[in-house]
């Protein structure tokens, strides 16, 4: 997978909701925690937190049984009661309190009062938390080949750093609560900590005044750099990063980009919903976004993370995600909306076309590879993702949905919405019937067919042009031509109603393009044409969401990965022997454990006679020299790439050198769905960075390599919108 794929995926929302207790009378609001009052003590050595957090809730709390969730490892040593003692408070009651650890070992500890508290004629309570304990799960290696996640940890305190999430438990919570925040934190000499909302003139006190449903904390040795800086909307923003010494250089690149997009997304989303703005740098692999800053892995922040995709992506959750918060369990839109916004449109807005089409075709092709026919589900039910296909639902096919939004109410309804959503429910949870019911108004027409068709409706149309002839129009002159194009929507329940472009080929390079409604599995179009054409396109710039058959798209390594057979053809000598292409026989071969044994892909060495391969797609690692099965993978390839003992050529393209290293994929003959693909090194040494992110670059047909730096790629027989050639009568 390239790493501009790999890192469309990379952005996580970091709210996730801890599981939370609160008993409440039938039909009563239940409490909620209002605001948050935290004294934090770090003491990464020995993995510990020393912390008060003085809590006022509302919602009726007065009077109420209240119970809240706690990590199981955090010990509680006292409640006490402040509602009634005025500040400061020197002795105030204590509450009598239970502990709940039945839910198990990892799941958060339920902390309940035994006694009901009494509150203001509001209802409203102040309960003070002193707690201590260990916050220690360090970061693992996330279990995936192709999917690149943040490394797998609920939370950790220690020498290397330290991150304190939502999924941490650190404080308690009572569940659906939306609060406020002042937070003192005391940390090792040398450390700064970093949470959300602004930090005061020491970095010890943060004062979040934004309604948030969690708070993240980070703290490590950082060199932080501020900057005060005012957007051209004129609002101001401090800018700022946390960066370990060795990336300290990278500071004003991150600044200078967050500034750029500001700018960009300032006057589509309305003002930015924080005080600050910081990119902190993570001592484990992550690129998570929180309200007011963004936490990337040192292994990202070393590779210039500004890209839109990237750094804007996160940005752009500020707005959506972060400001305005959506519930997993009533479908996750924020990723859809954000991807669209960052990895999409931010193209499109700086005139870039070209890009903004390919990111379209990326999204198609995330679908059309990763989702297999019968295992769609509705965008509604996508909460978060776990795989691909997840990842194709949640991400792409959400985003090319706003896609679609956008051309079905307008230019102008469409970001008067966009402004409308953060200065609705900035602070508050937004579902999609809150969408639906935005975008109606905005249009002043009904749109629950849209959002029953795109949003509740598991699958993508699939169309074909079944064929086309030209013939006299009728009641027209000799020289006037219609064109009538059968086109067929293959789908399994009722048609799709959709808009599709059909661009006609004329002479001399010319184009006409022509803008048609579907809503019938198999209809007539007839579109008068002045001259005869030469071809017709089905929907050339790629703009709608749709399933692409598997021999329609270009061959590339992800075709290999999510067929259904597979099979790795290995030297004779490469599974003794340590080296690159051991290590990725080792890596698959453990990832495949986890699967059943008629899913799993199979290792097959090297045959010194010709024999017929097996069925599926074929992944050979090693060059002709080394691994007989190359041979037939070149077969296949045709005049496109060419290997010889000192280097290779592609579509006419020379490289040679003992640092030189090919991936290449080529449609296979004999199965048309399937691909044979190569990876070959001029020398092993050629293939050492590359082995380890093999699977990071499956989106292209042909990857070249220098010293395992990608220094050509590009695709071939890519017939998303082929041309269908006109017959004559």
């Amino acid at each position: 997978m390239n790493g501009l794929y790999r890192l469309i995926r990379f952005s996580l929302l970091a709210s996730c909701l801890v599981p939370a207790f609160a008993v409440a009378e039938p039909g009563s609001h239940p409490p909620t925690i209002q605001h948050h009052q935290l004294t934090l003590e770090l003491l990464p050595d020995s993995h510990q937190l020393i912390a008060t957090d003085r809590l006022t809730l509302s919602g009726g709390a007065s009077g109420r049984d209240l119970s809240f969730s706690l990590a199981p490892t955090l010990q509680v040593d006292r409640i006490q009661d402040l509602t009634h003692c005025p500040d400061p408070c020197e002795s105030a009651p204590e509450i009598a309190f239970a502990r709940d650890g039945a839910a198990g070992e990892k799941a958060p500890q339920r902390v309940i009062l035994k006694q009901p508290v009494a509150g203001h004629g509001d209802g409203a309570v102040r309960i003070q938390f002193s707690y201590h304990g260990v916050i220690d799960d360090p970061p693992r290696d996330p279990r995936h080949l192709r999917f690149v996640t943040p490394s797998e940890t609920s939370g950790h305190i220690g020498p290397e750093g330290v991150y304190l999430s939502s999924e941490s438990q650190w404080y308690p919570d009572v569940d659906d609560s939306l609060a406020t925040y002042d937070l003192t934190i005391k940390v090792p000499e040398g450390w700064a900590a970093v949470t959300q909302g602004l930090a005061q003139s020491d970095h010890a006190r943060w004062l979040v005044s934004s309604k948030s449903e969690a708070l993240t904390v980070v703290a490590n040795r950082f060199v932080v750099k501020t900057r005060d800086w005012k957007a051209q909307s004129g609002q101001a923003i401090q800018l700022a990063t946390y960066l370990f010494p060795e990336e300290a250089a990278l500071a004003d690149e991150y600044l200078d980009a967050s500034a750029r997009y500001l700018d960009a997304y300032i006057p589509l989303l309305g003002p930015y919903p924080f005080s600050q703005f910081a990119v902190v740098e993570n001592f484990f692999s992550s690129g998570l976004g929180m309200p007011g800053f963004t936490l990337l892995g040192s292994g990202v922040i070393k590779r210039h993370y500004t890209q839109p995709y990237a750094l804007g992506h996160e940005i752009v959750h500020s707005w959506i995600g972060n400001g305005v918060f959506n519930r997993v369990s009533d479908g996750n839109w924020v990723e859809g909306l954000t991807t669209y916004l960052s990895n999409y449109y931010y193209h499109e807005l700086s005139g870039d076309e070209a890009q903004a089409r390919e990111q379209r075709r990326l999204m198609l092709m995330g679908y059309s590879v990763y989702v297999r026919p019968g295992e769609e589900y509705p965008v509604r039910q996508f909460a978060q993702k776990h795989d691909e296909k997840d990842n194709a639902i949640g991400y792409q096919q959400a985003a090319m949905i706003f896609h679609a939004l956008r051309q079905e109410v307008g230019e102008a309804v469409f970001w008067r919405v966009l402004k409308q959503i953060p200065a609705r429910y900035l602070g508050a949870v937004a579902d999609w019937r809150d969408l639906e019911r935005t975008f109606q108004e905005a249009a002043g027409r009904d749109l629950r067919w849209f959002f029953a068709q795109w949003v509740e409706r598991a699958g993508v149309p699939k169309l074909e042009l079944s064929g086309f002839d030209v013939r006299p129009a009728h009641g027209t002159s000799g020289q006037v031509r219609a064109l009538d194009a059968v086109v067929h929507i293959t789908q399994e329940g009722a048609p799709y109603r959709i808009p599709v472009e059909l661009e006609f080929v004329l002479s001399e390079g010319r184009t006409y393009p022509v803008r048609i409604q579907l809503s019938d599995a198999q209809q007539d179009v007839i579109v008068p044409l002045a001259e005869r054409p030469l071809a017709v396109r089905l929907d050339p710039g790629l703009h709608l969401i749709r399933r692409v058959a598997r021999n329609e798209l270009a061959p590339m390594l992800n075709l290999y990965v999510t067929d259904a057979q597979r099979t790795v053809v290995v030297p004779r000598t490469s599974p003794q022997q340590p080296g690159p292409l051991a290590e990725i026989v080792q890596r698959i071969t453990a990832q495949e454990e986890a699967k059943s044994v008629a899913a799993r892909t199979t290792v097959r060495e090297a045959s010194e006679s010709a024999g017929p391969l097996p069925s599926g797609s074929l992944l050979v690692l090693g060059g002709p020299g080394e691994n007989p099965a190359a041979t037939d993978v070149l077969r296949n390839c045709g005049d496109h790439v060419h290997v010889t003992d000192k280097g290779f050529t592609v579509e006419g393209q020379s490289y040679e050198g003992a640092t030189m290293a090919l991936l290449v994929s080529c449609r296979r003959q004999d199965h048309p769905g399937s691909v044979v693909t190569l990876l070959y090194g001029v020398t092993p040494q050629a293939l050492g960075r590359v082995a380890r992110l093999l699977f990071f670059y499956g989106w292209q047909s042909y990857v070249v390599f220098h010293d395992g730096a990608v220094v050509a790629r590009g695709d071939w027989e890519d017939r998303m919108s082929a041309e269908v050639r006109i017959e004559t009568r």
